[in-house]
């Protein structure tokens, strides 16, 4: 088994955590703020279908939970299955919203740095959203 380097993005997000948990595990809501799927967004069967910048991919999603888990799996037209970790915690009155980024295999500096980058960007877009709103 191979071992890929990982770093953890993290964001505060002032809103409860269940709150988060709810809106994030709705596939439906991804477009709104994961900029990497915001079209052709559809349920097939267990998966969902997106359109992303390097073509069709096919989503997995880990079963509804108490405990904050909203780790999913994106599939490549190339059939790479690239295993997204993603936790909600309670922090008080807030919550801790944890991605874990994997370095794929061939994946050079530069490119792990703008994908981090990307998905700052995303989880700052969802902060902004749910902090903005009232959801659920």
């Amino acid at each position: 088994m191979v071992t890929h380097e990982a770093r953890t993005l993290q964001i505060s997000i002032g809103r409860n955590w269940k709150d988060i948990y709810d809106y994030v595990s709705v596939p439906e809501n991804l477009p709104q703020w994961a900029s990497g799927l915001t079209s052709g967004l559809q349920k097939s069967g267990d998966e969902w279908l997106a359109d992303g910048p390097a073509g069709k991919l096919r989503l997995r999603f880990a079963p509804k939970n108490e405990v904050g888990v909203l780790d999913h799996w994106v599939i490549t037209e190339t059939g790479e299955v690239v295993y997204i970790p993603l936790r909600v915690v309670p922090n008080g009155d807030e919550s801790e919203l944890i991605f874990t980024l994997f370095r794929l295999p061939g994946m050079d500096d530069e490119k792990f740095n703008a994908d981090a980058a990307w998905v700052k960007r995303d989880l700052n877009a969802l902060k902004d959203l749910l902090e903005a709103q009232l959801i659920g």
